[in-house]
């Protein structure tokens, strides 16, 4: 039913939306970024030096951290009710960050810079607290478990949920008896699963990492061809990032984790944290004093798991995030799947932004029927060659069973979202989410306007390397920051002020820890036990 033909149920929410008397019932709804970048040398590789003091403290500080590594700067800005208070937001960040990095820099792509292999990228600290310590030791596990090359790579994460006037219209549409939170939560559960069935168009539209440094795959197996020396590409991929050489590892291939209902979701999540893998089991947990992983489990922690999409709730101290969603259900969406825009100064823009929310809007309105085990090995495989192969000319996926051109299919989706993004523009005369649209329409229509090919396009015409490439544009990044002018000084005043607040709340973490790190880690694994 999903993809195939007209979806009637679709049309009739569709027209339900439009005939409420809620006007704007699909605007404000809450946005956020966490954008993730690699703090690099001016020569270009991976810095060595430990996160700026002046930034704060990655534990504590809840804008400014990092992800994998050290030098992976995580910047998260709160929830904003329009996209472009996000990205001043996120712009005065990078402002801030700017003036305490010295001559270092932002790498400005997703696949990372020059790597000498593991030993090249240094784990995070996060101090001698237990709970700094565990973030420190389960780094170490992905490191022995996936490689730390692929902990490398930067990413852009989109959270968003939709409005809260929307969801009694939506109740209605569906003719839903109680409005309340489990029916909230099994409609994001039937977004989460129409974005497995169409977030390969993300890929195709916003990948922008179809080249890498030859460095990131040296010693490994590979079909990737050169395009310049010292820069491998494959010709029509998308999001390098997303294919087997990227996230979509091996390693967690074979693990199921079902989105058909909350249930199902706990269920499967708490299955693979608790079920011991021999091949991380021949790792070791402690040997010779030192912790290695924090369990030989199939996942150490729920965050291993890898996905394209998460539902999420916002957990309390000493709460893990399916017990967070147990407790209080779905509170939003975590969208995966981006690359860094080497195009766009904080990685990610606006009609970017305004797309995914009438994407995310398409994916809830849409008929979701529940995902067997054959269609979901299906799913994969188009997100697999979307990422590889997305603009090759008659690429077809597979919908149902039946093979589609991608064009036509992405037309065919992009043509549902038309009265979508007329509920976003609502009242807004320049109708900016149609404009958007459009622009997405016209990638469709000529894969050379996608990100991907113009990278590509960028590094023929200029002769560049993909290192070379990605200085420049880190470089034009930073001189754009530190240009800024008039500079919001009370909010650059006010992140220095987040940063000593986040040091002191470290100094305080380290001083109360009242239990040894092995009872700390026994009380976490413990579900009924809180580590506060």
């Amino acid at each position: 039913m999903s993809g195939r033909g007209i979806d009637r149920a679709f049309e009739r929410r569709l027209s339900t939306l439009v005939n409420s008397r809620e006007r704007g019932v699909l605007q404000r709804g809450l946005k956020g970024v966490e954008k993730e970048s690699l703090r690099v040398t001016p020569d270009g590789r991976i810095s060595q030096t430990p996160h700026p003091v002046a930034l704060g403290s990655a534990l504590t500080h809840e804008h400014i951290t990092t992800d994998y590594s050290e030098a992976l700067i995580e910047l998260v800005t709160p929830a904003f009710t329009q996209s472009w208070e996000l990205l001043q937001y996120l712009c005065d960040l990078h402002q801030f960050v700017y003036r305490h990095l010295g001559e270092q820099l932002l790498w400005a792509t997703s696949m990372p810079c020059i790597v000498d292999g593991d030993e090249s990228i240094p784990i995070a600290y996060y101090g001698t607290s237990n709970v700094g310590r565990m973030k420190e030791v389960y780094r170490r596990g992905l490191g022995y478990r996936y490689g730390r090359l692929m902990q490398a790579i930067a990413g852009v994460h989109y959270n968003y949920s939709f409005p809260q006037q929307f969801w009694p219209v939506f109740g209605e549409a569906l003719q839903t008896r109680a409005v309340d939170q489990d029916f909230v939560s099994a409609s994001y559960f039937g977004l989460l699963r129409n974005y497995r069935r169409f977030g390969w168009l993300i890929l195709y539209l916003f990948g922008n990492s179809p080249a890498l440094c030859s460095s990131f795959v040296r010693g490994r197996e590979h079909d990737l061809e050169q395009l310049s020396p010292g820069t491998l590409y494959d010709p029509y991929a998308t999001s390098l990032r997303m294919s087997d050489l990227g996230y979509r590892n091996k390693h967690q291939a074979g693990l199921e984790i079902s989105v058909n209902s909350l249930e199902e979701y706990i269920r499967d999540l708490s299955a693979a944290v608790s079920t011991p893998q021999p091949e991380y089991e021949k790792i070791g947990v402690k040997v010779d004093g030192e912790y290695r992983q924090l369990n030989a489990n199939l996942l150490q922690i729920e965050n291993e798991y890898y996905s394209y999409i998460r539902p999420k709730r916002v957990a309390r101290s000493g709460e893990h995030p399916t017990q967070a969603l147990e407790r209080g259900g779905v509170e939003y969406v975590e969208f995966r799947a981006l690359d860094v825009s080497a195009f766009d100064p904080v990685g990610v823009n606006q009609n970017k932004l305004r797309f995914i929310e009438a994407f995310a809007a398409l994916c809830l309105l849409k008929q979701s029927d529940p995902i067997g085990a054959s269609e979901q090995q299906r799913l994969d495989e188009n997100h697999a060659v979307v990422a590889r192969r997305g603009r090759a000319p008659g690429l077809q996926l597979n919908r149902n069973g039946r093979p589609v051109e991608l064009r036509a299919w992405a037309l065919e989706l992009i043509d549902s979202m038309r009265g979508l993004c007329e509920l976003l523009d609502e009242g807004e005369a320049s109708k900016p989410y149609t404009a958007a649209l459009e622009l997405q329409e016209a990638k469709v229509r000529d894969p050379g306007l996608t990100p991907s090919a113009r990278s590509l396009e960028e590094l023929r015409s200029s002769g560049e390397s993909f290192v070379e490439f990605a200085l420049r544009m880190s470089r034009l990044h930073k001189s754009y920051f530190l240009e800024l002018y008039p500079p919001n000084e009370q909010r650059l005043a006010e992140f220095a002020s987040e940063a000593e607040e986040s040091l002191r709340k470290q100094r305080d973490l380290e001083a109360s820890d009242r239990m040894t790190f092995d009872q700390y880690l026994a009380n976490y694994f413990d579900r009924s036990v809180t580590t506060t």
